[in-house]
């Protein structure tokens, strides 16, 4: 249940939003903010969303080395599996036009 607070003409609620105050590098925000334009959202729904899979998984990941996440292990394996088993492959693709024959058998 939530509770409403009228005061001074302005109507708070206790599931308000919070003010998170963090200091970052400044290119690393701008190109997280072009990439969250990109996708067309605003920056504070990367952060939350960040925060939020923080709290769903309880682990931070810190590394030196790139990793694939779990969903992309598991199509690169399929992948894999197909090339093993000679499924699901193309003819090689050389030039546009075999490319647009290729579109046109989809």
């Amino acid at each position: 249940m939530s509770h409403l607070t009228i005061t001074n003409r302005c109507i708070y609620y206790s599931y308000m939003k919070t003010v998170l105050n963090v200091k970052t590098d400044s290119d690393v925000k701008h190109e997280a903010m072009k990439t969250a334009k990109a996708l067309g959202v605003p920056l504070s729904v990367v952060v939350n969303a960040c925060l939020k899979e923080f709290n769903r998984n309880k682990s931070l990941t810190l590394s030196l080395v790139p990793r694939m996440t779990p969903a992309l292990e598991a199509l690169t394996g399929r992948v894999v599996d197909d090339i093993k088993h000679k499924r699901n492959l193309s003819e090689p693709i050389n030039s546009r036009a075999d490319m647009e024959r290729f579109m046109e058998t989809l």
